[in-house]
């Protein structure tokens, strides 16, 4: 049987976060499962290792996905598909006639009309325990290839003398990029008792070219390798080649979090959940504030000590 799964959020962490469910389907009924995502998630870079997922079907942008028109398109191209089952993670009632009209017979979803103040991450637990009987508590899990690291590992020349640091500075808004500043002073601390390198994971992004100047343009800059030029694919080897994170709110946290990597997250102006969902994450909030959400502007106030002290407690 064909089963297809629906998550319909835009990010890269959205997607990230929902594989424990995607795999739980895939146990169930012992075979690997087609997931309708975003482009926007840019799954297809990331999932194409991963045997529990079968294939990526993306919606496209500019694709006329919208509309009835649009509906009945995605409808008429899902029907080829002959899929068997759905697991919707979303209260769209468009989702649901979507697949209703592409012949999909065993239809599951979150309760529809329901998407104000809908938890994640409880709304998915409710949706498999409910449907399947399964709690589901595990960490996201990504695979990669083991030859794809170690050719990473001498393309690169990376040292097993040196403590090798995935830096994500980039983020999907300005209010999730925290200052170049404090950055450089957490690899002054750290350089101060280890001997390091650090692999800067950010995008092309004006702001974010920015901060990656700054550090470049530093003392460091005979540390620093720059990813900004790698695809997503090309990324995963050398993250997995680095033994801590630290990461703004961005798809790196999530991708490295995913790949086994402890992963600090700089939580500076979305919920915590997102920088909390794996036992892989370590968030820091911003001093001064009990918890840490939307607009909560934080980005001056994550305290590089604070990210230190956690590093060397991860370390020990």
């Amino acid at each position: 049987m064909k089963i297809l799964a629906i998550q319909n959020k835009m990010g890269i962490g959205d997607t990230v976060i929902f594989l424990p469910f995607i795999k739980a389907i895939s146990n169930k009924f012992g075979c690997p499962i087609s997931l309708l995502v975003k482009e926007s998630s840019k799954a297809d870079q990331y999932l194409k290792e991963t045997n529990y997922i079968d294939q990526i079907i993306n919606l496209k942008k500019n694709d006329k996905n919208e509309g009835i028109l649009g509906s009945i398109k995605l409808a008429t191209k899902l029907r080829e598909q002959n899929f068997g089952k759905v697991f919707i993670f979303n209260s769209s009632l468009r989702f649901n006639l979507v697949s209703k009209l592409a012949g999909i017979k065993q239809i599951y979803q979150y309760p529809l009309f329901k998407k104000k103040e809908q938890h994640i991450i409880e709304a998915a637990k409710s949706l498999i325990k409910k449907n399947l009987n399964i709690e589901v508590n595990e960490n996201p899990e990504i695979y990669i290839n083991e030859t794809l690291v170690k050719l990473s590992y001498k393309k690169l020349n990376i040292k097993n003398d040196e403590l090798n640091i995935l830096l994500g500075t980039g983020g999907s808004g300005p209010t999730k990029r925290i200052p170049a500043k404090t950055f450089l002073i957490f690899m002054e601390k750290i350089c101060e008792v280890r001997k390091c390198r650090f692999y800067i994971a950010t995008g092309q992004n004006v702001d974010e070219q920015k901060i990656l100047k700054e550090i470049l343009d530093s003392k460091f800059k005979d540390q620093c390798v720059a990813l900004d030029n790698h695809t997503i694919n090309e990324t995963l080897p050398i993250i997995k080649n680095c033994k801590i994170s630290v990461c703004n709110d961005t798809g790196f946290a999530h991708l490295s979090s995913a790949l086994g990597i402890k992963t600090i997250t700089l939580m500076a102006d979305t919920p915590l959940i997102y920088g909390s969902y794996s036992t892989n994450m370590y968030p820091i909030i911003p001093d001064g504030v009990q918890y840490v959400t939307h607009n909560t502007l934080g980005k001056d106030k994550i305290n590089p000590e604070k990210i230190f002290n956690k590093f060397m407690s991860i370390l020990s």
